[in-house]
């Protein structure tokens, strides 16, 4: 299963805002209940989200459907969770700190897998799969134990907080904080870890380069807060053309050898690969296939 490039956040509060979301280009929509809608409209936000995953039904929507919570450790945190469990296509917990915080509220049943018909939102054997959002100290700290949890499907940071209770400023700090979730990921053998927003909207040029920094560090994919980001992630992601050849003439040969019955597996230079350098490279060719065309969108 090919992993997410693009996340677009859409605030519950705008359900007019729903369809286009979906019709984005973005390969997850994540209806916001959290940090996108004032207190006051919160409620509200819940019965957009409702009304919304029960009216695409269950058939495709051409982009997975997912919803941030708001903090379990509330009352109403823990009733969006009841509420969307049954319909959406992934479950974003914010703020998780520990694997004991998940099981209160999920059990410890089975690793979420992919979502096939309703069902019931706080049982530990049920529910959409869950994605755990780093966003302080004790998350980072914590983060091999929380994805390596049972239900949790995906693990990601959440910069802007953590940032802010570290009183970090410097961009070589928080790669080694990255570094410790991309790493905690892979362990688990979850997905790998997608970048959080990059607030400026209309910095492009800043974007591309960040999300290049990004995919140098292990990181894959961004979540956006706008359509307009859409096309730069994917530009960020695709490879480029000497990426794609080399790729290419790795999974030549392998295939060569395949036919031949050859065990090791020789590119015309002289070098020799293994199956994870094979592996890779097939990922690579995929993926440059998936974005040859990336979405355009209008502001």
């Amino acid at each position: 299963m090919n992993p997410p490039v693009t996340w677009l956040y859409v605030p519950g509060d705008r359900p007019e805002r729903f369809g286009k979301a979906v019709a984005s280009g973005a390969d997850v929509v994540i209806l916001d209940l959290e940090d996108a809608v004032a207190p006051a409209r919160k409620d509200e936000a819940r019965a957009n989200a409702v009304a919304y995953l029960r009216s695409r039904g269950d058939g495709p929507s051409g982009a997975e459907v997912h919803v941030r919570v708001n903090d379990l450790a509330t009352g109403r945190g823990r009733a969006d969770l009841e509420a969307v469990a049954e319909r959406a296509d992934g479950i974003r917990l914010p703020k998780v700190e520990s694997p004991a915080m998940l099981d209160t509220v999920l059990g410890g049943g089975p690793r979420s897998g992919p979502r096939s018909g309703p069902r019931s939102g706080l049982d530990g054997n049920a529910g959409a799969p869950v994605y755990a959002l780093l966003e302080s100290a004790a998350g980072i700290v914590a983060a091999r134990e929380i994805a390596a949890h049972p239900r949790v499907a995906g693990v990601a940071l959440g910069e802007q907080d953590l940032a802010a209770e570290l009183a970090v400023t410097d961009e070589h700090a928080m790669n080694h904080l990255r570094l410790q979730v991309v790493l905690a990921a892979a362990a688990a053998g979850l997905p790998p870890v997608p970048m959080s927003v990059y607030p400026n909207v209309k910095d492009e040029a800043g974007l591309l380069a960040s999300c290049r920094a990004g995919r140098a560090l292990g990181l894959f994919g961004r979540t956006a807060i706008h359509p307009r980001q859409i096309p730069v992630i994917g530009q960020a992601f695709r490879p480029d053309d000497e990426e794609v050849a080399r790729a290419a003439e790795i999974v030549e040969a392998a295939e060569r050898a395949e036919r031949t019955d050859t065990g090791a597996i020789a590119l015309p230079d002289g070098r020799f690969v293994d199956a994870p350098i094979v592996a890779r490279a097939r990922r690579t060719v995929a993926l440059a296939r998936r974005l040859a065309d990336p979405p355009s969108t209008d502001g």
